[in-house]
């Protein structure tokens, strides 16, 4: 009886651990224009707050490599030469958030991208009883973006980045894709600002100043 009754105790404690440990959780949404430095700040934001990037690219990529029932819809939609539904999308991010259970949240790196992604994505963490921390935006002036670039382009080998007129393009469609996105977690006081310009350090102190002011 003893035995048993310590056995409940100790189920109970570790679901209240486990209950703990999603409320800490902070997840949050990283934009940021191409060239703004998105990628470098986000494997910082990995290691000192033990997040785990979530990129819809390397999604489908490994879903599309492992043939996973999600890949071969995709590759299905993508042969055709169409757009691959949000519910796809939802379930590769669905898979990803289940299979990393110890992640402290996660970034979202580049995603939403519209309402309807937000919406599902919001509806997503709600069933865990989690929820968005902050949309948190990298601003840094075109000119600067298009000189990055440019000089990026020297030896990445991408010719996006060698064409000042594709770069500037790029620049104004992410613009317009994540603006409305944007507005949709401000009106629940959860997007943000941070000017992407100054040293690596100086721009990753500003953003783990908002991720510490999350309120989780």
């Amino acid at each position: 009886m003893i035995e048993y009754i310590l056995t409940l105790f100790r189920k109970i404690f570790t679901l209240k651990a486990s209950d703990n440990q999603n409320e800490m959780r902070k997840h949050i949404i990283l934009f940021g224009p191409p060239g703004s430095g998105k990628g470098t700040q986000s494997k910082k934001l990995e290691s000192k707050y033990g997040l785990v990037q979530i990129s819809t690219g390397d999604l489908f990529r490994y879903e599309m490599k492992h043939d996973t029932p999600l890949g071969l819809k995709a590759k299905e939609y993508m042969a055709k030469g169409q757009l691959v539904p949000d519910e796809v999308v939802i379930g590769m991010l669905k898979n990803k958030v289940d299979a990393t259970p110890e992640a402290k949240g996660f970034i979202f790196d580049g995603f939403p991208r519209t309402i309807p992604q937000a919406e599902a994505l919001d509806s997503l963490l709600s069933n865990k009883n989690e929820q968005i921390g902050k949309l948190i935006a990298l601003e840094v002036k075109d000119d600067e973006l298009v000189s990055r670039l440019l000089e990026r382009g020297k030896t990445s080998g991408r010719t996006d980045d060698s064409n000042e007129e594709i770069i500037r393009n790029r620049i104004e469609v992410y613009k317009k894709d994540t603006s409305p996105v944007y507005d949709f977690y401000s009106q629940d006081n959860k997007s943000s600002t941070v000017i992407g310009t100054g040293t690596i350090d100086e721009i990753f102190d500003r953003l783990s100043e908002e991720i510490e002011n999350i309120e989780v």
